[in-house]
């Protein structure tokens, strides 16, 4: 049993998949080919934006944000302890200083009722993550950063597809970051990533950063990086692209099934009025989590733990200054959280016994 089949994905478009890579071989339009500009064209207009800028990575792609918003030293940018590292390294590798704010107990994204006591004279920013595939509450938090004057920049590595309140998760804010880690709800077979804007002008900032920092050949108008999507990964993602709607309902079915089938024993993940989540994981809860996921794994059902330390309390950022119980709700989701197999080819009948199993190792702890 796999967590994410992705075998299973490819066997189901493969004639799609290898046509496109098999276009690019053939032109060997390897960076920067037509399929490139295509994708970023496909992606503004699904997610509902004018601009969008492919990259290599997710992780480049909150950097290249970072970048052009101008934040470096001297600057706090506020964000989420409870979820994958990119989101605070890349603050400080652009020179700023990572200010953690905790979570929601029931969606587990940053808390907006705790933003502004977190807010100084050195704020810049903000980094909203929509974590499992599940919106943040942008209503308020995007009051917030217009009133007090932040760039606000979603991380939405894992929420492409994801809806609230009839808006795309990649619209909210100034900047929004995406990831098609191979593993992500629209995955490549590498690493890219795409950044998405309504700012003209800020796209063309954002197109001269990630090809070292020039708009013509050979004249570098400012310090960039190289972060160009590669052609292939293009390629195959605007194969799978025609399919994502389908995914995406079959991954909510995939979640309801799980809820209905393990209400009573666990408390199914939290989706918020007017959301639609893209569920990148499944995640539940329990005191007993060691004993459930070794239980799960000896019968070949596989886990993972979305995440299990804070980042505050990551040796990464011991130089911050955080203690064990300044974020009391991320310290005890990151204790009690786990993860049960999630994707869009998961066969009734083997989740079926994901359920049966989970729940017969719950009653007799």
């Amino acid at each position: 049993m796999e967590f994410v089949d992705l075998k299973a994905q490819y066997l189901a478009y493969q004639t799609e998949i290898d046509a496109a890579l098999r276009e690019v071989l053939e032109t060997t339009r390897f960076i920067n080919g037509p399929q490139v500009g295509e994708l970023e064209m496909a992606l503004a207009k699904m997610v509902g934006v004018r601009e969008a800028v492919a990259c290599a990575s997710g992780t480049d792609a909150l950097l290249l944000a970072l970048m052009a918003a101008g934040i470096g030293s001297g600057d706090e940018v506020i964000t989420t302890p409870f979820t994958f590292i990119a989101t605070a390294e890349t603050i400080a590798l652009a020179g700023a200083r990572p200010v953690f704010v905790d979570i929601e107990e029931k969606t587990y994204n940053l808390d907006p009722e705790l933003i502004e006591a977190a807010i100084t004279e050195a704020t810049r920013a903000l980094i909203v993550v929509d974590l499992y595939g599940h919106p943040a509450d942008y209503e308020k938090i995007e009051e917030i950063a217009r009133r007090r004057d932040l760039v606000l920049i979603e991380d939405a590595a894992q929420s492409l597809g994801a809806r609230r309140q009839g808006r795309g998760c990649g619209s909210f804010g100034d900047f929004a970051a995406t990831s098609f880690f191979p593993s992500k709800p629209l995955g490549g077979y590498g690493d890219g990533g795409m950044l998405f804007t309504n700012d003209g002008a800020a796209a063309e900032k954002l197109r001269a950063l990630r090809n070292h920092g020039q708009r013509q050949r050979y004249y570098h108008e400012m310090i960039g990086c190289n972060s160009r999507l590669d052609t292939l990964q293009a390629a195959v993602l605007l194969a799978k692209l025609p399919h994502f709607p389908d995914e995406i309902r079959r991954r909510n079915e995939v979640a309801e099934f799980y809820s209905r089938g393990l209400k009573g024993d666990f408390q199914p993940p939290a989706v918020a009025a007017g959301c639609l989540s893209v569920f990148a994981q499944y995640s539940l809860r329990s005191p007993h989590r060691e004993q459930l996921t070794a239980g799960l794994q000896a019968t070949g059902i596989p886990t993972a733990v979305h995440y299990p330390v804070p980042l505050h309390l990551q040796p990464a950022f011991a130089e911050l200054g955080y203690r064990k119980g300044d974020l009391p709700v991320a310290e005890r989701v990151a204790t009690e959280i786990f993860s049960l197999p999630m994707h869009p080819f998961l066969d009734r009948a083997v989740q079926e016994g994901i359920i049966e199993t989970l729940l017969r190792l719950n009653r007799t702890l």
